[in-house]
């Protein structure tokens, strides 16, 4: 049997495997996924992925499944239960950044009729295509990371540094930086 190349980064971890053989760089244009996403990737800001991999089910659970319309309704006494959730990430502005970015995710859908038609807009509909042999090659921003990144502050999300909107690009396949020799790079 032969063993699959896969990207460097996911190697020798059996949940960031999969994750990288099922998800990571597959192009999303459903919102919720979308949201989903960017949810776990604010909430990764200055930690590592598995972190967040690894206690995905239970933001799930806390979040209402990571549904936006519940969320960007969410009052204190909701946010107060999240910050002694002991399965997420108990930092209080991500938490509420969560429900300020449920509120302008829900305008974004108002103005562009889904928040997929907004970002997808950003790279015409089409993923970027990247050819890096290495993975520590692919950057961590663009200037189109930049770009939405900006759009997205200034319509009131929080936590969207360029950083975080590339790996969101990344994640939902608006670029695809898997490695060139990886088995996932022609599939995606």
């Amino acid at each position: 049997m032969t063993k699959k190349h896969r990207c460097g980064w996911c190697v020798g971890d059996t949940l960031y495997e999969t994750y990288h053989d099922q998800e990571w760089g597959v192009p999303v244009y459903d919102d919720h996924t979308l949201f989903e996403f960017l949810t776990l990737e604010t909430f990764q800001a200055g930690l590592s992925w598995i972190t967040i991999l690894r206690k995905r089910e239970n933001f799930r659970k806390a979040f209402d499944n990571f549904n936006y319309n519940k969320i960007a309704n969410y009052k204190q006494d909701k946010i107060d239960t999240l910050l002694q959730n002991a399965g997420i990430i108990r930092n209080k502005l991500k938490v509420n950044a969560t429900v300020t970015n449920a509120q302008a995710f829900l305008e974004i859908q108002e103005e562009f009729g889904s928040f997929s038609a907004y970002i997808w807009k950003f790279v015409d509909g089409k993923p970027i295509k990247n050819k890096f042999d290495n993975y520590r090659d692919a950057p961590a921003n663009t200037e189109l990371s930049d770009t939405i990144s900006k759009d997205l502050k200034k319509r009131g999300f929080k936590f969207v540094g360029s950083t975080v909107v590339y790996a969101h690009m990344q994640a939902t396949g608006m670029v695809n930086d898997h490695e060139i020799h990886c088995f996932r790079y022609e599939e995606v």
